[in-house]
């Protein structure tokens, strides 16, 4: 049984045991050998999924923080991982290109497809379930048939590697970011390009969906979160506060998460930009942030290759002094 590391307030305490995480406490997995690119929470927040570039991908119990087992057959890198909607399957992509999509009761693989001729860096699930969005260093975006794997259009018009994709609300559009510093947003069905929205002035690592109508969250390499109207093409938000890169971003209701290459990971409101706390501080850069849909939790991890997953029963975050 591994052992894991109960952090409270008051300091650290090792246990002998795998234990529960208390209210105002962090429960740390040591998880995988190698960089945690990618977290996700099952709908049900029972389980935690990592990505790694150790070529695995872990499912966690998030209670006890116990492995329920770990995913094996991508031959590179695993860049990204993500859950259907209806929490029956897990959609991973990695550096060899391909998309594999896993039972997770049996943890066997379901089917898998050469998506790209490069990695794919993300996969995101349509809100029905039935379309897989990828981004890959080709310098597109597509989306894909999540039962048979067939391609459905491809998104052609960054000029540089895309490094992330999403559905909108209603799975109509799709948006995609990456190394060329733009957002680009896309008719999810024919693939024709809608617009475009500008203002950062490094490279889009990841975007997310808030839950109010059109706003989106956008991080990148110039240190800044940025919140948008998307349906204005409009920032509504510019977010400073990291100290370097920010890799991810999250949503839950009102609140953003974020975290980093300055090893830390933060919480903020995302109609005004005010820093809400300090979720997690890690011993190298954090790639990796995921809330789970209640709200209750937040995971972080990255290359110190641990999990932390933080509660937030009474608002338990670090707070800013």
């Amino acid at each position: 049984m591994k052992t894991l590391m109960l952090c409270l307030s008051i300091g650290l305490v090792r246990v002998g045991s795998v234990q529960a995480a208390e209210p105002n406490a962090s429960l740390d997995i040591p998880a995988h050998e190698s960089d945690i690119f990618s977290l996700a929470f099952s709908p049900d927040g029972k389980t935690l999924a990592s990505a790694s570039k150790d070529r695995t991908v872990g499912l966690w119990d998030v209670a006890t923080g116990e492995s329920i087992r770990t995913l094996k057959g991508h031959t590179g890198d695993v860049l990204r991982v993500a859950f259907s909607p209806d929490g029956k399957h897990l959609a991973t992509g990695s550096a060899e290109g391909a998309v594999k999509l896993w039972s997770v009761d049996s943890g066997e693989p379901v089917h898998s497809f050469k998506a790209h001729g490069h990695w794919v860096a993300s996969v995101t699930y349509s809100p029905d379930g039935k379309w897989i969005a990828t981004a890959s260093g080709d310098k597109t975006a597509a989306v894909w048939d999540a039962a048979t794997g067939k391609v459905r259009c491809t998104f052609k018009g960054h000029t540089a590697e895309v490094w992330t994709a999403i559905f909108s609300a209603d799975g109509k559009s799709v948006f995609s970011g990456g190394k060329d510093k733009v957002i680009r947003v896309w008719d999810a069905e024919t693939g024709t390009a809608i617009k475009t929205l500008e203002g950062h002035t490094g490279e889009v690592y990841t975007l997310a969906l808030g839950s109010n109508d059109g706003v989106l969250a956008s991080c990148s390499s110039d240190e800044t979160i940025r919140v948008w109207d998307s349906a204005k093409g409009s920032a509504t938000a510019t977010i400073r506060g990291h100290k370097g890169h920010v890799y991810t971003v999250a949503f839950h209701g009102p609140s953003l998460f974020s975290a980093g290459a300055d090893k830390t990971s933060h919480a903020w409101g995302s109609s005004d930009g005010k820093q809400k706390g300090e979720i997690a501080v890690h011993k190298n850069e954090v790639l990796a942030v995921a809330v789970s849909y209640d709200g209750s939790r937040v995971a972080t991890a990255g290359k110190d290759r641990l999990i932390r997953i933080t509660s937030r029963s009474s608002e338990a975050l670090v707070k800013k002094e």
